[in-house]
């Protein structure tokens, strides 16, 4: 494969983590160039890691990313290179966020047989993410007035990887 894998991470029945699944469906439902695929992974991080060991030159996650802005705020991160080393920890047993971005870059950077050129994460502070064991369907106010500037932001760095290729 080749060309740019757009990934949404999350939890639908976890409130706000469902943040990157809905971006990506809006995303699947827009106009894109051949080479973009678009999946929704949600929790199953295991399925991610296998994507992107499969020979896309570049990656845009989006996900939920707390980092202790007002809730909606959006980030753009680049994470630094990923080393060829695998990642540190349990390899079975793992669900959907026991394994965060930055590790399934480091187990899909094991398994490719070519780098990634260029990741990029969209995140979203949450507002609601409820406690285990509870379920919340659906995305708080300004998780979800954040989601149209989400698919913008996402749609302006396929641009600006396709610059770069």
């Amino acid at each position: 494969m080749s060309g740019t894998l757009v990934g949404g991470i999350g939890n639908i029945f976890l409130g706000d983590d469902g943040f990157g699944v809905e971006v990506v469906r809006r995303l699947a439902e827009r106009p894109r160039r051949p080479d973009v695929h678009i999946a929704d992974f949600g929790i199953r991080s295991l399925d991610l890691v296998y994507a992107l060991a499969d020979g896309y030159h570049d990656v845009i996650l989006v996900d939920a990313m707390p980092r202790g802005q007002p809730p909606g705020t959006l980030y753009v991160v680049e994470p630094p290179r990923v080393s060829d080393s695998p990642p540190q920890g349990p390899t079975t047993g793992l669900s959907a966020h026991e394994f965060g971005p930055a590790q399934v870059l480091a187990m899909a950077a094991a398994f490719a047989a070519n780098p990634l050129s260029r990741v990029s994460v969209v995140g979203c502070e949450p507002a609601l993410i409820p406690p285990d064991g509870d379920v919340l369907v659906g995305l708080s106010e300004p998780v979800a007035a954040a989601v149209d500037r989400a698919v913008e932001l996402v749609e302006e760095l396929l641009q600006e990887h396709a610059h770069h290729a």
